[in-house]
């Protein structure tokens, strides 16, 4: 039974980490084809996401009901709504304006050290020597990427900045990953990922409206499109993978299982955005597939880590 839990808890954090990677792919497709801001694209994956999750808290809130959220509770559930929904992805989406789909993700995907860094000298989480050796392997391979993207994109004069503002979002969406593990099981990984993303939307909500003209804003098929795509595809089925995948086998694990996500959007860069694939691209990403099937392969046979 623990055996078929920890395999579902493995495949679901692997296919939610691959349904969030094409959220790079659809932000630099938007842009392109619509040639909108990084607020306004963000505001509308919320906007077309609400209504998912507006649903998705009025039923859990009558399942999960007889579970009393505790002021301090629904505090760091809105703190880290913010952190993780709102300031990282707006982070991410002025990033993307700048830099490539696959370096993004490389960058963005320095999030498990922040996050191991913080279970271990916050909350005192022990790290195993497999969980050692899988982030090892790991960000050697996303470092040597990184590497040979920085070579062919130095002509790039937004290289540095667009590269800071993806190293923010991995700061601050390490902060939620960490608060999600300590929150999900007291609170309920359906009702957690909901209202987080509901305070997560209030605030780009709030952003767009103090910074932008809502009157003056123009719908058109392309921006309907691709917010609907970014908001079900990219936001709302993964979102509740990655939580729920966290419940089964633990945040430390689920952290380092999505470094697959740079793998996944560096080849549909590539088959999608002409995006070049380099040879420091094809043996970072051989170290970081090892590092994912090892700790796979952990959560399957060691029952300890995931208690």
């Amino acid at each position: 039974m623990n055996k078929k839990l920890n395999l579902a808890g493995f495949g679901i954090a692997l296919f939610g980490a691959i349904l969030f990677s094409t959220k790079a792919i659809f932000v630099k497709l938007a842009f392109h084809a619509t040639h909108t801001d990084a607020i306004t694209l963000l505001s509308l994956r919320m906007l077309f996401a609400l209504p998912f999750y507006l649903v998705i808290a009025w039923v859990s809130s009558r399942k999960e009901g007889s579970v009393n959220i505790t002021p301090k509770q629904w505090f760091y559930i809105g703190l880290l709504g913010l952190f993780g929904y709102y300031i990282s992805s707006l982070f991410d989406f002025i990033g993307l304006q700048y830099i490539t789909a696959g370096l993004e993700r490389l960058i963005l995907f320095l999030y498990p050290t922040f996050s191991v860094l913080l279970n271990t000298f916050i909350f005192k989480i022990k790290l195993n020597r497999t969980q050692l050796i899988a982030l090892l392997l790991t960000y050697i391979g996303i470092g040597l990427a990184y590497f040979g993207e920085f070579r062919l994109d130095t002509g790039n004069p937004n290289f540095y900045f667009g590269s800071l503002m993806i190293f923010l979002c991995s700061i601050t969406y390490s902060f939620y990953l960490v608060g999600t593990g300590r929150l999900v099981n007291k609170v309920g990984a359906t009702r957690y990922t909901t209202y987080a993303m509901l305070f997560a939307t209030l605030g780009i909500f709030t952003h767009y409206a103090i910074s932008r003209s809502i009157t003056g804003f123009v719908f058109t098929p392309l921006l309907i499109g691709y917010g609907s795509v970014l908001a079900i595809v990219a936001t709302v089925i993964p979102s509740f993978m990655i939580s729920n995948a966290m419940k089964k086998i633990g945040s430390n694990n689920v952290s380092i299982i999505t470094s697959i996500g740079p793998v996944s959007t560096i080849v549909q860069a590539h088959f999608i955005l002409g995006e070049k694939i380099f040879l420091e691209q094809i043996l970072g990403t051989i170290l970081v597939v090892i590092g994912v099937l090892l700790i796979g392969w952990k959560s399957n046979s060691d029952q300890t880590v995931l208690k």
